[in-house]
């Protein structure tokens, strides 16, 4: 991002061809999907093979070797497009970004390539029943045996399971010295031993399924551990700064197709006289509203992802944070003004808006709450006493 507030051409580019590639499946593509049970493998590979699910990952194993401003802006171009992939957050942004600064050569060689091209999908696992947005209190362990580890636990709303070949799970090893707790990072074969999954059934309908995940002592080898084991919560930030940049990403997109739909009915719906709906400022302010609110959002996340490209981790956990915030609240805002600008059609399966509706809230919730952000925003960029 330059001062001029504009973007890079090779950045403009790959919008333009994200936008092309990704209109070819659209909003009808993904509704008929999650309808009939289907995945998003067609249009995932179709990425992967251009080069946008691995535009982040290093040339050197197979990616673009870009960074998370460009990752971001194909996550935001493929929402806008109405066929939002949900999976890009968790695959190349967080288990791509962890492997890439975390990970031995021998983890980078295996797992990257695949990653990249989008023939390996990995999923992550930090979320626990009993935790929630609080990753220090995880309770799945991992434990030294032989030469190699033992996990055990639990994990829940863990995403794309089932299309995953690995998961990248967090767990606490024990120090024997304190016994305490320290968090660690492993890779794990969705086909190992003691592991199992169980779909959760969600109120909203998506082709990604979530799933609460069982490690019965599943047994991995020592070169499962990605990073050191007394790294400490940096290596999880690797990753999870990434994953909020991108959670911004997709809200933004969502946004900005639930914003065109309804300009585009509001330039065209006529009721009163022969003047178009979008002639009253009952319906036009709140549409302006939506594109102010969508701007600022969307600079929050060039910023955020620009502060992590610099390699500014602080500040781009800071600047994260806010942008994810910003996205949740201003996808909200757009889908609930798309379906009142739309009235009683906004809430039929034919305009594809109403399950907007519930699909836009995952970004108030999650991967953390608005409340955790107000607080780390409070706590960090304000300098007040800790809340909790």
């Amino acid at each position: 991002m330059s001062t001029m507030f504009t973007e890079p051409e090779e950045r403009v580019a790959l919008r333009e061809a994200v936008k092309k590639l990704a209109g070819k499946y659209g909003h009808e593509f993904v509704a008929k999907q999650a309808r009939e049970g289907g995945k998003m493998t067609e249009m995932w590979l179709e990425m992967g093979r251009n080069g946008f699910l691995g535009v982040n990952i290093p040339e050197a194993y197979g990616g673009g070797g870009g960074g998370m401003s460009d990752l971001a802006a194909v996550l935001e171009e493929a929402s806008a497009a109405g066929a939002p992939l949900l999976l890009m957050v968790v695959s190349p942004a967080i288990c791509g970004s962890i492997i890439s600064r975390c990970g031995t050569e021998d983890q980078k060689q295996r797992w990257l390539p695949g990653i990249a091209d989008g023939s390996l999908l990995m999923a992550f696992g930090i979320t626990e029943a009993d935790a929630g947005s609080n990753s220090h209190q995880i309770t799945t362990t991992a434990t030294r045996d032989g030469d190699g580890w033992v996990l055990t636990g639990q994990k829940t709303f863990i995403s794309g399971v089932d299309e995953a070949g690995a998961v990248l799970i967090v767990a606490r090893t024990e120090d024997a010295k304190t016994g305490k707790l320290k968090p660690a990072l492993f890779v794990v074969p969705t086909d190992a031993e003691g592991f199992t999954r169980q779909p959760i059934p969600m109120g909203w309908s998506a082709p990604e399924k979530q799933f609460t995940l069982f490690l019965d002592s599943v047994r991995v080898p020592t070169e499962a551990l990605v990073g050191d084991e007394d790294g400490g919560i940096w290596q999880l930030f690797a990753g999870l700064n990434p994953e909020r940049i991108m959670g911004a990403a997709m809200s933004n997109g969502m946004a900005r197709y639930a914003l065109d739909k309804a300009v585009a009915y509001a330039k065209d719906r006529t009721v009163w006289k022969d003047q178009p709906i979008g002639s009253h400022q009952g319906i036009a302010h709140p549409l302006a509203r939506i594109k102010i609110e969508l701007e600022q959002s969307r600079l929050l996340q060039q910023k955020a992802a620009a502060l992590y490209d610099a390699g500014d981790d602080f500040g781009a956990g800071e600047y994260a944070n806010m942008a994810k915030y910003a996205g949740g609240e201003v996808a909200c805002n757009a889908s609930d003004v798309a379906v009142h600008t739309h009235g009683g059609n906004g809430l039929t399966k034919e305009y594809g808006l109403a399950n907007m509706l519930v699909g836009a809230r995952l970004g108030r919730i999650a991967p953390v709450s608005r409340e955790m952000i107000l607080n780390f925003v409070a706590m960090h960029s304000l300098g007040l006493p800790k809340s909790y």
